[in-house]
């Protein structure tokens, strides 16, 4: 849903290097591409330095200057440019385990905080909101300079920090503690000068803002969404890993970032990239993200900006918190009105103050006869008189929103209303547009191009009513949101958790809006939207909890995020997706985050290292999991742990078809909780399950506790009824005089 707007030209030449790079001939004359290679050593041998491991992976190529990353933390292995050739011979060397192309991920707040219940700006300069935990977040790069980055009342880092910061002079300080560029083709010249992370993009800005930014009065874009930018962990320190040029990103640099933030210290890793759904085994980041969450990393990750098609989700691992985006109660409006007195809300982040009040002639962008005119992509209006007229353009077509309105502009167009498709309902975005515009959803859009079809002069006209807060549905799923079910993992519910991710406004590099936009004093920021935004919220969030709960796994602070979610919106009814219908589990997991419930959730779900090694197990080969746990193992030696034994924080059940009318076909769901509240504290189950398509037991129906910490095993006993829909959704309650702790539950039948 991000673009990179006016640096597009700027990227192309970097991303040419890329390129280069990646193909670059070998001394015979054959391709050499990037590959990254896991290999194990002899059982019981010990590295004394990382430059010793460092040689042993040297032993492996054929002569230097071939490897780029050497990990030492969350991978065991290299990346390195080879032939395909060479990689043949180094796969049949002792110690070698497997070794994958290097491939792509792309990139996918002043009013977040308050809509989540978070006074951060009243409580800046008190303990909490992060205070001594560390977020390194992996993105492209960081405007040090921007005062979200102000380390104002900060104390120094904790004793435990062991970065650097790659920026010339004294740019870091106690708020951003470290920055490393780790784009490999940035790095390949021969000075030994470190390049520092600069932000071409924005995106990594954004992130970094949104997950620990300081609080920043004033903030606004264009004059809209006016107040206090601050992220979600205020008090936190900050580390920047630029793995990214442009907004393409490759397996080994991310790998090379999330290492070297495990190695620097860093107690939460965002990461708001996505790349293809892989077998974890085959996913270097993945695999990565193991490494540090078996350190007591906590990892967050997006969800994909792929929805909302079914089984569009991306990052799909278990030890990961899998986000999904959604919105919150704060439209930049733009009203359509037509020539028949129908009036229409959409939205626009630009807000001409001297738009024309008066109607101007209305034209569908399909009119002019090109292929694929209707997405007004560049050319497609030439020699179509749009002069001084309202152009109506169609969303998609990977044209971004912003150059929509640029074509339209460039060819006389008056404004732009931006119509969605079906599938993206009413999903609407405040984009920084160039020409007056408004972006509407589906029944409005379907509305406007009726009145032009069945008019013979149709006129229309765009007012700005500016910021409007509180309106609803809020939140709401969005459609670009990526869906569940898991393709890789079909026992483990995901995404795991919703959080704001639309019309999110976070620190920027540079000015936004047409390039008449007076540039306004103060620092600037940007309204953006993609999965990309939600995950720092979430990162944040759980760098909060880790603050208040130091010693907890990074399962636990993910247990007590999800049990704790909501599933309604801010005026009680189920939270919706983007067609205005309820949004079900595999758009919302286990529903909307509430950080306050979060740092205090009663009862947590926790799972071990060696519990997703087990469960791994189940699903993998030896060899393929040894890639992951970085050590060999032996699967025929392990009792494998399927979905329904892994203590996850919520139950996913598969049926098949057959099992409806077969007795004892019932599944049993082992878990256990750990008392994190007060003591002694007694918790009875409630079971929400909306259809009869299954029945479900708890055994034992209460639980209690008599002291801290103590745990107590339960099951859920499913049974399938003889009829009901394919998919039966509702969930498990826990519940005390203090504490609602909620597992959602999903049952298929496929």
């Amino acid at each position: 849903m991000e673009s990179s707007r006016s640096l597009v030209l700027l990227s192309l030449l970097p991303s040419l290097l890329l390129v280069a790079i990646a193909t670059e001939p070998s001394a015979g004359g054959e391709l050499l591409s990037t590959f990254i290679v896991h290999v194990q050593p002899q059982e019981n041998h010990e590295f004394g330095t990382a430059d010793d491991r460092t040689a042993w992976y040297q032993s492996f190529l054929p002569d230097n200057g071939r490897l780029l990353h050497a990990y030492h933390h969350v991978v065991t292995g290299f990346a390195a440019r080879l032939t395909r050739q060479e990689l043949a011979a180094i796969s049949a060397m002792p110690g070698f385990l497997s070794a994958v192309p290097d491939s792509t991920y792309t990139v996918q707040t002043t009013h977040s905080p308050e809509f989540l219940g978070l006074n951060v700006e009243a409580q800046q300069n008190q303990p909490g909101l992060g205070a001594g935990v560390i977020v390194g977040v992996i993105d492209t790069g960081i405007f040090p300079d921007h005062p979200s980055f102000s380390d104002h009342g900060m104390p120094p880092p904790p004793a435990k920090w062991k970065g650097r910061c790659d920026f010339n002079g004294t740019t870091c300080n106690n708020k951003l503690i470290g920055a490393r560029n780790f784009v490999a083709a940035l790095n390949n010249g021969t000075s030994g000068v470190p390049v520092p992370p600069v932000d071409l993009v924005g995106h990594g800005t954004h992130t970094s803002s949104t997950a620990a930014g300081a609080v920043v009065p004033g903030a606004n874009v264009l004059g809209q969404a006016m107040g206090s930018a601050s992220g979600m962990a205020t008090r936190a320190h900050l580390a920047m890993y630029k793995v990214c040029y442009t907004n393409r990103c490759s397996d080994s640099d991310m790998l090379a970032g999330v290492d070297t933030a495990v190695a620097d210290g860093c107690d939460v890793i965002s990461i708001s990239l996505a790349g293809p759904a892989l077998p974890f085994h085959q996913d270097p980041v993945l695999v990565a993200t193991f490494g540090a969450v078996e350190k007591g990393v906590f990892v967050s990750m997006a969800a994909g900006n792929s929805g909302p098609v079914e089984s569009s989700l991306l990052n799909e691992a278990p030890w990961i918190l899998t986000v999904a985006a959604s919105t919150v109660d704060r439209s930049i409006r733009s009203t359509v009105q037509l020539g028949n007195g129908v009036s229409f809300h959409g939205e626009s982040l630009y807000q001409p103050h001297d738009s024309p009040a008066l109607f101007s002639p209305l034209v569908h962008a399909a009119a002019s006869g090109k292929p694929l005119a209707e997405f007004c992509g560049n050319g497609t209006l030439d020699g179509f008189d749009v002069k001084g007229k309202m152009v109506l353009c169609e969303s998609g077509g990977n044209i971004s929103a912003t150059l929509k309105g640029r074509v339209v502009q460039s060819a006389g167009g008056a404004g732009m209303i931006l119509k969605n498709q079906f599938l993206q309902g009413y999903s609407t975005f405040a984009d920084a547009h160039v020409l007056p515009a408004s972006h509407v959803g589906y029944t409005a859009s379907t509305a406007i191009e009726s009145y032009i079809n069945s008019t013979a002069n149709p006129v229309a006209r765009i007012s700005f009513p500016g910021t409007i807060l509180g309106t609803s549905p809020a939140p709401s799923i969005v459609f670009f949101s990526s869906r569940g079910p898991s393709r890789q993992h079909t026992g483990i519910l995901k995404p795991d958790i919703a959080g704001p991710g639309v019309n999110v406004l976070a620190a920027w590099p540079f000015q936004v809006g047409p390039p008449s936009t007076p540039v306004l004093p103060g620092p600037t920021f940007n309204i953006i939207s993609g999965t990309s935004m939600s995950t720092p919220h979430l990162s944040g969030i759980a760098a909060v909890i880790k603050s208040k709960h130091s010693d907890w796994s990074p399962a636990a602070i993910k247990s007590a995020i999800m049990t704790t979610a909501e599933i309604t919106d801010r005026s009680g009814n189920p939270i919706l997706n983007e067609q205005r219908a309820p949004a079900n589990l595999f758009a919302t997991g286990a529903g909307h985050v509430n950080p306050t419930k979060a740092v205090d959730p009663g009862l947590v779900y926790d799972i071990t290292p060696a519990d997703y090694i087990s469960h791994l197990c189940g699903m993998y080969k030896s060899q393929e999991v040894s890639v992951i746990a970085r050590k060999p193992v032996n699967c025929s030696a392990i009792v494998a742990i399927d979905g329904n034994h892994l203590n996850y924080p919520s139950i996913a059940v598969a049926f098949p078809p057959s099992s409806r009318n077969s007795s004892g076909a019932e599944v049993v769901v082992k878990r256990k909780v750990r008392n994190v509240g007060e003591v002694p504290s007694v918790y009875y189950s409630a079971v929400d399950m909306p259809d009869n398509a299954v029945s479900i037991d708890v055994f034992p129906c209460k639980l209690t506790f008599t002291k801290p910490n103590q745990e107590i095993d339960f099951e859920v006993v499913v049974w399938p009824g003889q009829s009901g829909s394919k998919v039966v959704q509702g969930a498990l309650r826990w519940v005390s005089e203090m504490h609602t702790v909620r597992s959602p539950i999903s049952v298929t039948f496929a």
